[in-house]
């Protein structure tokens, strides 16, 4: 199914540059949980999958958890909460995850990778800003649809307008400001390979696998238009087939 652009290669980094990509994601990430100006975005960002999760949910597979900002919005019983998965790709950010949450369980990896679990094991996976981070998309999208419950499962998603006007401003006055009070070098070093996938890529990835039951936009709930919003949100249900490409 993926297609030739897919996994997109990306130049390598050296060590120092790693280290300083590793450091800028925990720092962003403490950024968003500890300033008020992100308030409302924020809001948006977790309260929307927690709204629309599917009634009576057991089993959760966070990916991209960060430092686990998401489980402050979450009410959870104790079996779902022993029942919740963060999935974290760097180690660094995993560990903050234990320590601020060690009510649920923590794992390292890759989730463009085949996970260690079995065929529609969760009731609900999230994505809260990941989908635009990963180089091979279709290889993620293709192991999140072998792993939520193929009745009754939800993959709940956010995503950035990356790309729009109203994007691109508030980066400026935010993650972009961030770097440079605390690195020299160019913040397209960071930016650049970041938010590779665009909307309309990630939709068109989403669609052999899943289906739209529900939509919503921030700050615009109104104008569901990518160019003036800054956040998409999507409830999706896993098709029983994969459609052909």
């Amino acid at each position: 199914m993926p297609t030739a652009k897919w996994p997109k290669v990306l130049p390598p980094l050296t060590p120092e540059q790693q280290a300083r990509s590793d450091q800028f994601m925990k720092l962003w990430h403490e950024e968003l949980a500890g300033r008020s100006r992100y308030g409302l975005v924020e809001s948006f960002n977790h309260e929307w999958p927690v709204r629309h999760s599917p009634a009576g949910f057991r089993t959760t597979l966070e990916i991209g958890a960060g430092l686990g900002e998401h489980l402050d919005y979450e009410k959870l019983t104790p079996e779902q909460a022993h029942n919740y998965y963060c999935n974290e790709y760097r180690e660094n950010m995993a560990a903050d995850i234990r320590r601020r949450h060690p009510q649920v369980r923590t794992v390292v990896g890759d989730c463009q990778q085949r996970m260690d679990f079995a065929d529609g094991f969760f009731d609900r996976i999230l994505a809260i800003h990941v989908l635009e981070h990963l180089p091979d998309l279709p290889a993620c999208l293709r192991e999140l649809h072998r792993l939520v419950n193929q009745e009754t499962g939800r993959l709940l998603i956010v995503i950035p307008t990356e790309g729009s006007p109203a994007y691109g401003l508030a980066r400026r006055l935010s993650a972009q400001r961030v770097w440079y009070r605390h690195f020299t070098a160019p913040y397209v070093e960071f930016y650049g390979r970041e938010h590779i996938n665009l909307v309309p890529e990630i939709l068109e990835e989403l669609h052999p696998w899943f289906t739209i039951e529900r939509r919503a936009c921030f700050p615009l709930p109104f104008l569901p238009f990518v160019f003036c919003n800054l956040c998409l949100a999507y409830d999706l249900k896993p098709r029983p087939q994969p459609l052909a490409r």
